[in-house]
């Protein structure tokens, strides 16, 4: 553009993490900004930004009162959909609308490793993560696994690596692609902010799509939708669970079949990159997985508990009661994403060591239709919105010795909590505050 830096009008949409580190970056490089967010002023969280010279447009109806089109450029945060009508008015009148995400690609000299799919992006960022970093790389880890990226810039050389995860909130107009990226399953997810499964699945698709001829495409061959992204792309580089070494399956203390596919995923970025076998199975074997993702929690009195509150939808909630055979009560339900519950009824009817299903939040009756439906033979149990302790306590009163109490909800948790993981930590506490009542 003709302006100075200084004369550009810039506004930052949203306060989250992302707008955080965004507006950090920004007033650094001397941009004058202003903040537009839903939120009253009052309600946004300041730490961590300098709020000198920034001017604040917040609360209801305040994308409209911006007049987003008398801004040059308008960066969007990760959680306000792309094609909302007051970003696309402001677009047609020539205002630039760009992202943390686009402007990260566009500066950082180091190459990147992006990872997407529904689930087990965080799994597998991280695995790739500690395999450079067990390997003497200069590696950084950040993306939607919640470490903001532009704060790195200032770190990164030429051989520098950085690993990112990316949802399709991020991904939705990137304009670059990874040196790297790595597509696991992608089934139907946040249907309630993409119009439809195809633009998801497209906003997948841009993690290939701009890549250069010398680019790698990481595609899982087990399922149609990530093989399809190998017409989008040069180098593909195909990985399936089905075709793992036995060697990287055995001591792992990651549980779940499901995992395995992470694993294969993250084997074949440490194969193209040429790092040593030892070094790989020695980072898979001591890996524990994720906070909130098939997280053991501990034992009462025979009964263990898992929370895996990151199963917003229902294929990681199936991928994870798959990975149990003891008796097993799990608790599903929650904020109402528009997802199917059927698929999930009939795989639960069929697993004979499902003897209890709690339904808890918005979704209860939803998914207790569904389960009625596929004739499940156990136990329903509908809580609503009761406390946290007392949706635990009922699980564990009604689970045998040797079973299995697994939080795995299948939905969102906003209609009782801030996100899941508030809703993974209030189960832990409510576990451990019911190990000590009982010990």
């Amino acid at each position: 553009m003709s302006k100075s830096t200084k004369n550009l009008k810039v506004a930052v949409l949203g306060l989250g993490l992302e707008g955080k580190d965004l507006v950090n970056f920004l007033q650094k490089q001397g941009y004058s900004l202003t903040i537009i967010d839903e939120k009253p002023k009052k309600e946004l969280d300041l730490t961590e930004i300098k709020t000198k010279g920034l001017a604040f447009i917040c609360g209801p109806n305040s994308f409209a009162r911006a007049n987003l089109q008398n801004f040059d450029i308008v960066f969007r945060s990760p959680g306000i959909y792309r094609f909302r009508k007051e970003l696309v008015k402001a677009e047609k009148q020539g205002t630039k609308i760009s992202s943390a995400l686009k402007l990260f690609f566009d500066l950082c000299p180091a190459k990147i490793i992006g990872v997407t799919g529904t689930k087990g992006k965080g799994t597998t960022s991280t695995l790739i993560y500690e395999i450079l970093k067990n390997s003497n790389k200069d590696v950084y880890l950040a993306g939607n696994i919640g470490k903001p990226y532009l704060g790195l810039l200032p770190k990164l050389k030429k051989d520098s690596w950085v690993v990112l995860e990316l949802s399709s909130f991020q991904l939705i107009d990137l304009e670059k692609s990874p040196y790297i990226a790595v597509v696991l399953n992608i089934t139907s997810d946040h249907l309630d902010w993409h119009k439809d499964r195809e633009e998801y699945v497209d906003a997948k698709k841009n993690i290939v799509k701009h890549q250069k001829k010398s680019d790698f495409a990481i595609l899982s061959k087990d399922y149609q939708t990530p093989k399809s992204f190998a017409k989008s792309t040069s180098q593909v580089v195909f990985f399936s669970k089905k075709n793992l070494q036995q060697k990287y399956r055995e001591n792992l203390l990651l549980r779940g079949e499901h995992n395995l596919e992470n694993i294969s995923a993250a084997v074949t970025v440490a194969k193209i990159l040429k790092i040593k076998d030892e070094v790989v199975t020695q980072v898979l074997r001591n890996f524990k997985g994720l906070e909130h993702r098939l997280e053991l929690v501990r034992e009462i009195k025979g009964v263990t508990f898992y929370n895996d509150s990151f199963a917003t939808s229902p294929q990681p909630t199936m991928a994870a009661l798959a990975s149990f055979i003891e008796p097993t009560t799990v608790i599903l339900g929650g904020y109402d994403k528009q997802l199917e519950y059927d698929e999930l009824g009939r795989f639960i009817a069929k697993r004979k060591n499902v003897s209890t299903v709690i339904l808890i939040g918005d979704t209860a009756s939803k998914i207790k239709k569904s389960i009625n439906k596929a004739r499940f033979k156990g136990k329903i149990i509908k809580l609503g919105k009761s406390k946290m302790e007392e949706i635990v306590e009922c699980a564990f009163s009604e689970t045998p010795k040797g079973g299995i109490v697994l939080l795995s909800p299948a939905a969102a948790s906003f209609d009782m909590f801030r996100d899941y993981k508030e809703r993974g930590e209030k189960f832990k506490q409510s576990v451990y505050k019911l190990g000590i009542s009982i010990y």
